[in-house]
């Protein structure tokens, strides 16, 4: 009797190992069917998602076996502390694996290394904020069960419910930045006023929206700095968003020069420069006498772009091409300060000039 239980738990657990075996191969033969990853962050998560149905999957499976065990094997593995505990930490693995596979598999749907990106950003922003979501859920659950697989914190959390309301008021004032951090990070991931990759200014430094975490946003900054931020600054506070529904934006540049200078001819000018450079994207181009001085007159070029690098770049493109066909062709057209010099005669005062 004893050796015919020995060899059916023997034939069961090979069952189970050759169950594992296969589910593994099958599982990660249809993970490369349905998901062909095209960058290495795609195929390292895939191959971390494999990893985690190798070493978890038996775990997993094996409450599969209960009907092969007698009532009294079966209450000593669900009393087994150990293995309760490696049967969650390994479902939890396996699921926290695939969310990054999924993860992986939507940012190579939705790339955004694109000129018109609008869409793919938006999908990007709320994918990246639900999976961080979707994670703490997960983890808060598997921790919560691994705790109840102890007696002791079975005690303790029988008598933390009967004060639940005593805590739950202690946690909500102490806990109500994060809460409204959290909350949010909801409004910004569905509302959108960033979004990943998005062009801003805030604190009075350009640059773009590198993460949209729970609890605070990275901007990264022109000259490669990272300005961290709490998320609710973009909900409390003003800031520039210059890629909030399109990329295109309008850049300026004004001169300043002497009351001389033969306008038409700027113009003319502006027009050549910005035909002969691809940083235009040839939508808006004007040259205007904006401001007369009592010395300079301000002249401003008006032009547009693609997207804010570019504008920069056209924008200094345009402002040493106009300052050098100035100094080339009307050196005297650059602002001046005229003084006017007369000789004071004997006896009379000199003329004043008003």
């Amino acid at each position: 009797m004893f050796s015919d239980r020995i060899l059916l738990l023997a034939v069961v657990l090979l069952s189970l190992l050759l169950g594992h075996v296969l589910l593994y191969f099958v599982f990660r033969r249809l993970a490369y069917l349905f998901y062909k990853p095209v960058t290495p962050k795609g195929d390292r998560a895939l191959s971390r998602f494999g990893t985690s149905l190798k070493w978890g999957l038996f775990f997993v499976i094996f409450p599969m076996a209960e009907p092969y065990f007698s009532p009294e094997d079966m209450g000593y593995l669900r009393s087994h502390t150990l293995f309760s505990v490696l049967f969650i930490i390994n479902l939890t693995w396996i699921i926290i694996e695939l969310s990054n596979v999924f993860r992986h598999y939507l940012l190579e749907k939705f790339a955004y290394e694109k000129e018109d990106n609008l869409k793919e950003r938006r999908m990007i922003t709320q994918i990246a904020f639900i999976r961080k979501l979707f994670i703490i859920i997960i983890l808060v659950i598997s921790t919560a069960s691994i705790l109840m697989n102890f007696e002791a914190a079975r005690n303790i959390g029988a008598g933390l419910l009967t004060s639940a309301g005593v805590f739950g008021i202690i946690i909500g004032f102490a806990a109500q930045k994060s809460i409204g951090n959290l909350l949010a990070g909801f409004q910004i991931a569905f509302t959108q006023p960033i979004r990943i990759d998005d062009v801003v200014v805030v604190e009075g430094e350009w640059g773009k929206i590198e993460e949209i975490n729970l609890t605070y946003v990275v901007v990264r900054i022109w000259d490669q700095r990272r300005l961290v931020l709490p998320i609710y600054y973009f909900i409390e506070k003003p800031f520039q968003n210059w890629t909030r529904t399109t990329a295109d934006i309008w850049g300026t540049v004004f001169l300043y020069v002497d009351h001389t200078i033969p306008v038409q001819v700027l113009k003319d000018k502006l027009k050549e420069l910005l035909d002969n450079t691809p940083l235009w994207d040839r939508k808006v181009q004007v040259l205007q006498v904006t401001d007369i001085r009592e010395r300079v007159v301000e002249l401003r070029c008006l032009m547009s772009a693609k997207d804010s690098p570019t504008a920069f770049d056209l924008r200094c493109y345009i402002r040493e091409n106009m300052l050098k066909f100035i100094q080339e062709n009307y050196p005297g057209s650059l602002p001046k300060t005229r003084v006017l010099m007369e000789r004071e005669v004997e006896g009379q005062a000199p003329f004043a000039q008003p």
